[in-house]
């Protein structure tokens, strides 16, 4: 496959955003998430979100008429538009107390153990997040698993289903092997 835009999605924490900087790594070409273009730069980060219209006129000034790229995270409700541009979507399914454990980890790690421990002045808005994360599995408000699987199900590209508890490098290979020409 000469062109390579590839599309990796999931759930928040199922490993989309590594997988996806792995991935470009692998093939040397530029990485993108959607969350740069979803959301505006502000601190603390992910408070105000973009329009849609100028979410998608950024990602087509960046990268998309490009022939090369790995786009991960979330389309999910928005970003339709994008879909005629995919050569491959992978899809990483990670069990939820996994996720849910990532995402514990990765906002202490973002504003501090103590900012998201109870007392802290974090605390109230890591455990929403968390909270609106949880309800992917069970049928949440907006984005949920239900939803993304009725999406994958209308994408005329190839759709590679990958275990996001599996090790980073095999995950890696899986993804380049499929986007690889046979030899």
């Amino acid at each position: 496959m000469n062109s390579r835009r590839i599309h990796i999605t999931g759930a928040s924490a199922s490993g989309t955003t590594t997988l996806g900087r792995a991935v470009a790594s692998a093939l040397a070409i530029p990485h993108h998430d959607t969350d740069d273009y979803f959301w505006q730069p502000t601190e603390p980060p992910y408070v105000e979100m973009r329009a849609a219209a100028e979410r998608l006129r950024l990602m087509d000034e960046m990268f998309v008429p490009l022939a090369r790229w790995v786009l991960s995270g979330s389309l999910q409700g928005w970003g339709d538009p994008l879909i005629a541009h995919f050569d491959l979507v992978v899809f990483v399914s990670t069990a939820q107390d996994l996720r849910l454990q990532r995402l514990r980890a990765r906002e202490a790690l973002r504003y501090g153990a103590e900012a998201v421990a109870p007392g802290g002045p974090r605390h109230q808005d890591a455990e929403a997040f968390i909270a609106w994360a949880a309800g992917y599995d069970v049928g949440g408000v907006s984005r949920t698993r239900e939803k993304h699987e009725a999406w994958l199900a209308t994408l005329p590209c190839p759709v590679l289903r990958l275990d996001g508890a599996r090790r980073v490098p095999e995950l890696t290979a899986r993804v380049v092997a499929a986007v690889q020409p046979a030899a």
